[in-house]
Formats: C-alpha cells, structure tokens, sequence
C-alpha cells in the first residue's frame, strides 16, 4: 500500500496545493485524486502567477479583456472558472463525507486585509460567484482577519483562515470561528459552516536554521507543530467546542500548509511525515506529494499531548530563539509576501491583456 492511502486511512487528509488550467486539461487532478488519496486542493495568487505565465491561459485572457474586464475581475473569473473544474472533480468526497472534505480555495484580494467590512463582503460575493458548495475563501489569520473570519462565518461563508504559525495565534483564529457559529446557534440558523485552520510550517526552520546549533537544524517547525496539534486537541475537547457541536455546529479542521522541504539536506517529506495526525489536512505541492507517494512513510500520528515538543522548544530558548517574536514576524512578513504576490499577478494580468489585445 503506498503512503499517501497509509496516510489517508491514518485519518489525514492529503491536499494538493497547486491548480493549472493544463493539470485540468491533461486529467492530472483526476490521476491525483484515484491514485494518490488527493481529497482536496488550495491555491494562492502565486500559483495562479505562474500557471498564468505559462500561457495556458492567453486565449481565455484575450477573450475576456476583448469584453471589457481587467485586473481583479479578469483574474477571478479565470480563477473560479478553474475552481469549479476541481470542485467538480472533488464534488463525490465532499458529498461522501457531508462537507467534511472535498474542498477547494479561493482567496480574497490580500489587499483588503486591513479592512474588515470589505474583506466579509468580497468574502460572500467570491463564494456565491463560484457557487459550487465545496469551495472555503481564505481570509489571513491576522489579528485585523480575525473580526472578518467571525463575521464571515456568521454568514454562512466557509473560511480557510491562511498565515497562522504558533499554537497563539491557531487558537485566536479557532475562537473567531466559535465566535460566528456560535451566532448562527443564536440566530436559529444552521451552524455548520466548514472552516480549516491554515497553519505554516517550512518557514519556522527558513527563519532560524543560519542561526542554531547544527543539532537543532529543521526541528523546530515540527516542535511547534506538535504544540499546535495538542492546542487543537484540547480546543476540540473544551467544554466551547463540545456545546456548539451539541447544538449542530462542527470543528474546524486543522491543516497543515506550507509543507514542502525548503533545505536540500533535510528529507523531503519531513512536513508530511512528521505531521501525521487524524482529523487534520496536509496540503502539499506537486514535489511534495509525488516524492511521498514513491518513497514516503507513515510510522505514527503526533501525541495528543504535543510529546516532546516543549523540550525541544526549550532548547531553541536556550540557543537564543523567541519563538513569539519569530511567530509575529513569520505573520507580518507571509502578510507582505501575499500583497506582493498580489501585486505581481496583477501586473501579469495586466500585462498580458496589452499584449494579447495588440
């Protein structure tokens, strides 16, 4: 049996991170979703940048521009019209499991983190333009994102909450969730709206790896990882989460993203295998997945109670490491890197409208 199903019947969601018109086109996905266990994909507008660059999408650009859109509105319709193919695709696991997997993302524009009221309402007008059932927006988990997460999720939005990284800011996140389906219990509505929690790992050892001891080097994402896991576990115990799931409500779905090994001497799959756990999500690049389908592990599932995990910490402390401080800048900057990126699609696009247009 190969990894990726091991994994799977582990209790762990594979996800593929990374959507192309041609990864559609050519039936990759459905290969992806038959034979590797894939039961969900996310995106972001880096990837949308380079699969836009490849040119797959210059006639679907030229048409569009020809009829007047540009910038934002050009972008999303190609993105959503990409989106349904994989919601489609993913529709049969999300029926079968009722909501719990199967999903797609799309995110709002980054440029609107900082503005609440216009965040919830791209939020609910993205969902209804892609109107298929399985598709999460992404709002940023930053302390402005969390007033539209909950805001969102009162409105029946299902939310990918993007750019959490510690155990703090996880929980801060899983609150603003309770927070807006607690208010659909209030309100004698339906309060299960699906939600994950998006919490990323690779850059924690990026971050800090120049700086530590030889001995410490790639362990510290997996170390707070496991602290996040046992935040998640004793959220989903709490006396909060067992009254909202009594009254219909549902637990949101820790994932783990930014998976792929950024450091040539480190395992490839150490992201996925490290962070086997049931209930959770592993959204992994193209990399990623083929190298855990061909030569990956599944050895065990993270403790309950975050094992070692604070041991560990406790000796990046030691070697001069704030983890807090590390966990605000690895935000704030994944924060500016999605506005960049932004920026970036939106010249293409714009780019290559000209262009095509001439």
């Amino acid at each position: 049996m190969k990894a990726t199903q091991k994994l799977h019947e582990l209790g762990q969601s594979l996800w593929l991170d990374n959507i192309t018109r041609a990864m559609l086109d050519s039936g990759q996905l459905q290969r992806y979703i038959e034979d590797y266990s894939v039961t969900g994909l996310t995106s972001n507008p880096s990837i949308f940048d380079k699969a836009i660059n490849t040119g797959d999408y210059d006639e679907a650009i030229r048409a569009k521009a020809a009829d007047g859109l540009r910038g934002e509105d050009l972008f999303f319709e190609l993105a959503i019209e990409d989106l349904r193919r994989a919601a489609d695709l993913l529709r049969p696991v999300h029926d079968r499991t009722d909501g719990v997997d199967g999903w797609v993302s799309l995110e709002v524009s980054p440029e609107l983190a900082y503005d609440t009221e216009s965040t919830v309402t791209a939020a609910r007008e993205l969902h209804e333009r892609a109107d298929r059932p399985n598709v999460f927006i992404k709002i940023p988990g930053t302390p402005e994102g969390l007033p539209a997460i909950e805001e969102s999720i009162a409105a029946g939005v299902p939310v990918n909450v993007t750019l959490l990284f510690s155990a703090e800011q996880y929980v801060a996140a899983a609150q603003a969730y309770q927070r807006g389906v607690q208010r659909r219990i209030d309100a004698g509505q339906n309060p299960a709206v699906a939600s994950v929690a998006s919490v990323f790992m690779s850059r924690w050892d990026v971050a800090v790896n120049d700086r530590v001891p030889a001995e410490l080097k790639d362990r510290l994402a997996v170390a707070v990882g496991q602290g996040i896991y046992r935040a998640y576990r004793e959220l989903m115990d709490s006396d909060t989460s067992q009254r909202l799931a009594n009254s219909g409500g549902r637990v949101q779905r820790l994932l783990w993203a930014s998976t792929s090994t950024k450091d040539p001497s480190a395992p490839d799959t150490l992201y996925v295998h490290s962070l086997a756990a049931p209930f959770t999500v592993n959204t992994m690049p193209d990399n990623t997945l083929e190298a855990f389908f061909d030569h990956g592990e599944v050895t065990g599932s993270l403790p309950a109670d975050g094992g070692d995990g604070d041991a560990t910490l406790a000796a990046f402390a030691d070697a001069g490491v704030d983890v807090d401080a590390v966990a605000a800048k690895l935000q704030s900057d994944g924060a500016a890197a999605f506005v960049a990126s932004w920026g970036e699609l939106m010249g293409r696009i714009e780019s290559q409208s000209a262009v095509l247009q001439a």
